[in-house]
């Protein structure tokens, strides 16, 4: 559905959001999220194999998951994909190629936030560029948790802000982003308003 080209992938070197190591930090900046926005229920999305592990160890369980089986491009530790066979109360699977993102995952990810149970997206491909419509899709107040190379845990706030940087990113697609939006259930612009 869309394809991340060339010249916008140095976009998504940079971090959308503060970046961390210590998830115990970053589960407060997750809880002082959702009181500043008056949204208890807001979810937690974790794009990633590495940052679902760390959270749960944290004693959090994410509210939508996103898994691959790698980290970096390469798989996961053994230890790790142990710990996440549990995670979850739903399962969906999807496709989607990397560098890309497939209507199958955006579907499913919308699926997802709407879902009273904890979800687990498990992604036959790779998942990377999932964070940009999970923030346009996760009700204000949620936080979307990925992994930044080297670094750390990258926390997203959803607030009209990032929403609106999302949306930027994901105008800069090429394909069909008007397809996009509305197989994540959104209307209008890129910028989730």
């Amino acid at each position: 559905m869309l394809t991340l080209p060339a010249d916008l992938r140095s976009e998504f070197k940079e971090p959308l959001g503060p970046v961390t190591s210590d998830a115990v930090e970053l589960l407060d900046r997750v809880e002082r999220t959702r009181e500043a926005h008056d949204a208890p229920a807001a979810p937690l999305v974790a794009v990633g194999d590495v940052v679902t592990y760390h959270l749960r160890e944290a004693g959090r369980q994410p509210d939508v998951a996103l898994l691959d089986g790698k980290t970096e491009r390469e798989a996961v530790a053994a230890e790790i994909r142990r710990a996440l066979t549990d995670v979850g109360d739903a399962r969906l699977s999807v496709e989607n190629p990397a560098g890309k993102l497939s209507r199958e995952l955006l579907v499913a990810l919308r699926e997802a936030l709407t879902s009273d149970e904890a979800t687990v997206i498990e992604v036959a491909g790779e998942e990377d560029l999932a964070a940009v419509p999970a923030i346009l899709a996760a009700p204000l107040g949620s936080s979307v948790v990925y992994g930044q190379p080297g670094e750390g845990m990258v926390h997203v706030a959803v607030t009209p802000d990032t929403r609106s940087r999302a949306g930027e990113l994901l105008a800069g697609f090429d394909g069909d982003v008007a397809g996009a939006l509305a197989a994540l259930g959104l209307e209008g612009d890129a910028g989730g308003s």
